[in-house]
């Protein structure tokens, strides 16, 4: 049997598998990518503030814990058009709630925060919060909205992306979608590893296959925080100047989760849309997210230690 079939019958597993009403996620949400699209043309024919030099860390904000660079999309395109451009091995971060949870739970996340290019904010929570402060945050950059714009950002730039992660298959179908949506776009490669650890020669060989293949971008899905602890340490060895864990984002384009309609994205509601379709793996998380908010915020009242 062929690898390719494998990887097509494995694809096909999956979303036969995904919720029923999940057939039609993409045609249901359809005006609100176009939406997106046309914030992303808008980006393109904006002057680059930046200009021609060196890219330099954003202005941030730090919500417990994280340190949130104050971009909205459009920044956060040009900010990647900027590694791309200075040519040096690095990556940005997506963080949503859990991520914040995840940084006070695990020490060395916090050196992964310090030195990535930028950390853009995926959380209602945290936009929110930020508006108590001097420096509010403009707007959420949502990871499974970014691989929509970065994407057709990349196809009108010329930038190679490398699509890494996911369930077998799921990668392949993601790449596959969105090359029919963009044309012009460039796969650098695609690779679904397997979910155990790799043994040294099997990573060894990752890495090379990654780094040959000369991507601009590499999209990373290994989940929260596997993905972003494999980025720190290995992105200098990968040689991209952008790489990003994208969390669920290649399940939403491929077709087998579908996302939350805007209202409820914007009411920073879409957790309990999403645990609708996925109970079991996502309630215990959650719980967890909630908890962790919870004791964030009581920790910011003037009763707290009393």
């Amino acid at each position: 049997m062929s690898n390719a079939f494998q990887t097509n019958a494995a694809a096909q597993v999956f979303l036969d598998r995904k919720p029923v009403h999940a057939d039609r996620a993409l045609s249901k949400l359809e005006a609100q990518i176009v939406q997106l699209e046309a914030r992303v043309e808008e980006a393109l024919a904006e002057p680059d503030s930046n200009g021609d030099r060196s890219p330099a860390k954003p202005e941030a904000v730090e919500i417990w814990g994280v340190p949130f660079s104050r971009l909205t999309l459009g920044q956060t395109l040009q900010h990647v058009d900027h590694l791309v451009a200075a040519g040096q091995p690095g990556y940005f971060i997506t963080a949503n709630l859990n991520y914040n949870m995840l940084t006070s739970q695990h020490p060395e996340l916090r050196q992964v925060n310090d030195d990535a290019a930028f950390i853009v904010c995926d959380g209602m929570p945290m936009v929110w919060r930020s508006r108590w402060t001097d420096s509010p945050l403009p707007e959420r950059v949502a990871g499974s909205e970014l691989i929509y714009a970065l994407t057709k950002w990349s196809a009108h730039k010329g930038h190679r992306i490398y699509f890494l992660g996911g369930a077998p298959g799921v990668a392949q179908a993601a790449a596959d979608k969105l090359s029919a949506r963009y044309p012009g776009l460039t796969v650098a490669g695609v690779h679904s590893p397997p979910f155990r650890p790799l043994d040294d020669q099997e990573h060894a060989d990752l890495i090379d296959q990654i780094r040959s293949s000369k991507p601009d971008i590499v999209y990373v899905a290994m989940g929260q925080p596997k993905g972003e602890l494999w980025i720190a340490e290995n992105y200098r060895a990968i040689g991209a100047p952008v790489c990003v864990q994208i969390g669920a984002s290649f399940d939403f384009v491929a077709g087998g989760v579908a996302r939350a309609p805007r209202w409820i994205q914007r009411a920073g509601l879409e957790w309990c849309y999403r645990m609708a379709q996925e109970p079991r793996r996502l309630a215990g998380r959650y719980w967890q997210n909630g908890k962790f908010l919870l004791r964030a915020l009581w920790q910011e009242t003037p009763f707290a230690g009393r």
